[in-house]
């Protein structure tokens, strides 16, 4: 079974800073991670490959220091790793990224796909069910549990609001993945030491066949115009008195914000 998992690498949310004047991240000097999402993504590939065989191959799309990433996911256990790196990619948004990973892997040849149910850094969770559609096949997002997995289908457990669905799916089918889903492992000492010489396939515009008009800021139709910080907000409220005191007067203020729920 030939398993891929998309992955990015994303800016450590505990070290991020946003420029005052252009209110864009600041990235130099600025730890890069896995996003978090996709080192679940990545165990599910490798449990999956463990029960039915086959191969994981980890795929990302990024500047040439986006390496590290595929060989961090290459210490855990994945088999083969693409960069897909060209300046024409740059400032792609989730369409052109959808895009772009999508005629990589109709080079590459996939029965699953898996990806992080969202990217930290943009939090749209839109690469994954885009890249399914221009793929055209089945997604499921928001995987929970994989209930059974044969090379013909897949049944999972989709989480909702309030509870889960149980969803059939045939095969190929791309899947999103949320933390619930399982406990990413560690790279093995053995692993590192492998990560470190193996070979990472790199792959241009050219390469994957991409129409120029359809990748990176050229391909985007949306754009960023503005990130920045939520205001915090400081103030704060002691309620006194006795535990069945405090939750009264909490209720009469929930009241005087005429809260939703009351």
């Amino acid at each position: 079974m030939n398993i891929v998992v998309c992955i990015k690498q994303v800016p450590d949310s505990a070290e991020v800073r946003i420029n005052p004047e252009t209110g864009t991240l600041i990235r130099d000097g600025v730890p890069s991670i896995i996003n978090p999402y996709d080192l679940h993504a990545i165990e599910a590939g490798l449990q999956i490959k463990e029960k039915l065989g086959g191969k994981v191959t980890v795929i990302t799309m990024g500047p040439p220091q986006a390496e590290q990433a595929l060989r961090d996911a290459l210490s855990m256990g994945a088999d083969e790793a693409v960069l897909l790196t060209d300046r024409a990619f740059a400032g792609a948004d989730t369409w052109a990224t959808a895009y772009t990973l999508s005629r990589a892997i109709n080079k590459i040849g996939a029965d699953i796909i898996i990806c992080g149910k969202q990217a930290i850094d943009g939090d749209t969770a839109q690469v994954g069910p885009e890249l399914a559609e221009f793929l055209d096949i089945p997604h499921v997002a928001y995987v929970r549990k994989i209930d059974s997995i044969t090379e013909d289908s897949i049944i999972v457990e989709r989480l909702m609001e309030e509870g889960y669905d149980i969803v059939e799916a045939s095969l190929p089918v791309l899947i999103t993945v949320v933390k619930e889903l399982n406990e990413p492992r560690l790279p093995s000492l053995r692993g590192k030491m492998a990560a470190k010489k193996a070979e990472i396939k790199r792959l241009t515009a050219k390469d994957i066949e991409a129409e120029e008009s359809l990748i990176g800021l050229k391909g985007s139709p949306t754009q960023v115009k503005r990130i920045f910080a939520p205001e915090l907000k400081k103030e704060k409220k002691m309620l006194e008195g006795s535990p069945e005191e405090q939750v009264q007067k909490l209720i009469e203020e929930l009241k005087g914000l005429k809260c939703q729920f009351l």
